[in-house]
């Protein structure tokens, strides 16, 4: 049986103006798992997400390689349970 969870994840390292937001976005539609990623003010990228949880785990590994011209450093990450609020995934500007 699927386990639905969300997660909420930092992105550290060049992760922002390389299109990290868009790749999160691409791979979490192409995961089925539902979410936004925003930049933050530190130059860091935040991504919430929901889906089942092995799906997220996978989504969490695309997440630490980003697109070519980033440079992740560090996703962390940590569990919390769904809200069920989003519909798709979004990158919010």
């Amino acid at each position: 049986m699927a386990r639905e969870r969300q997660i909420v994840a930092l992105a550290r390292g060049r992760v922002q103006g390389v299109g990290y937001r868009a790749f999160c976005a691409y791979e979490g539609m192409r995961l089925g798992v539902s979410g936004y990623a925003k930049n933050l003010p530190d130059g860091r990228v935040e991504v919430l997400a929901e889906g089942d949880e092995s799906v997220l785990r996978q989504f969490v590994e695309r997440l630490r390689e980003g697109p070519a011209l980033s440079r992740v450093d560090e996703v962390t990450f940590r569990w919390e349970v769904p809200t069920h609020a989003f519909q798709g995934f979004e990158a919010v500007i």
